[in-house]
């Protein structure tokens, strides 16, 4: 089944953008998922196609209107998880891109402006996420990562089904170092352990060093794999 991704922006012209490149690309040509972009403007209901407005109680900039947003999802809503990319969202991790990639696909709404009436954020139920901790000028770049994150762990996207295992925080960890030919590349070399042939010795030190970094890099993350540790049976 073909796993169904709708953006809904004032800039569908942005879309597929690089999606249309490398394995989202083929996957998308594969019809492995479709992409459908919504133009938020086209249900705009007066001759200047108006899609926002000043906020109650005054500041700067301007508010997209409910009434308009609300015509665009219902336009497209179904079993889908509805999604706006906004700053002030739970920041999106690796189980939130897998439970979306395990999903009959997602609506997402980009914001614009100074952001969406609350009102049908709430009326919705729109699941709130953020891509980090700074300000784009809009969803539309957020929606590409999600997109881009979702869609290389659908079934047939990547060539080995066990990359996806073996990456970041699949396990909260961050990835192992990879090296490849030459052997001796500026006088540094490839570790040991990974000329041998031993594959239980580089089973080893790949988590070691999975650790090591997660540790060094991530405390937060690594005190959840010491947590998920502690209270395993």
């Amino acid at each position: 089944m073909t796993w169904r991704a709708t953006v809904l922006t004032l800039f569908p012209e942005m879309f597929p953008g690089p999606l249309a490149q490398s394995l989202a690309g083929r996957a998308l040509t594969s019809a492995i998922w479709s992409l459908q972009s919504v133009n938020i403007r086209d249900f705009a209901t007066d001759r200047h196609r108006t899609v926002d407005d000043t906020p109650f109680g005054g500041g700067a900039g301007m508010v997209l209107r409910p009434d308009v947003v609300d015509a665009a999802i219902a336009a497209v809503a179904d079993d889908r998880p509805l999604v706006f990319l906004t700053p002030r969202g739970r920041r999106l991790g690796q189980r939130d891109v897998r439970r979306y990639a395990e999903a009959p696909g997602v609506i997402l709404l980009c914001g614009r402006y100074e952001g969406v009436d609350q009102r049908v954020i709430e009326a919705r139920g729109m699941q709130e996420v953020s891509i980090g901790d700074y300000v784009l000028s809009g969803g539309e770049l957020p929606a590409l990562v999600l997109l881009d994150a979702a869609v290389r762990l659908l079934p047939g996207v990547l060539g080995a089904a066990a990359s996806a295992e073996e990456e970041s925080f699949a396990h909260d960890l961050l990835e192992y170092p990879h090296y490849t030919r030459p052997a001796d590349w500026q006088g540094r070399r490839v570790p040991e352990v990974l000329l041998s042939g031993h594959h239980a010795a580089i089973a080893a030190w790949r988590q070691a060093e999975a650790e090591r970094i997660t540790h060094e890099r991530r405390p937060d993350l690594w005190a959840r794999q010491v947590a998920s540790a502690a209270t395993a049976p």
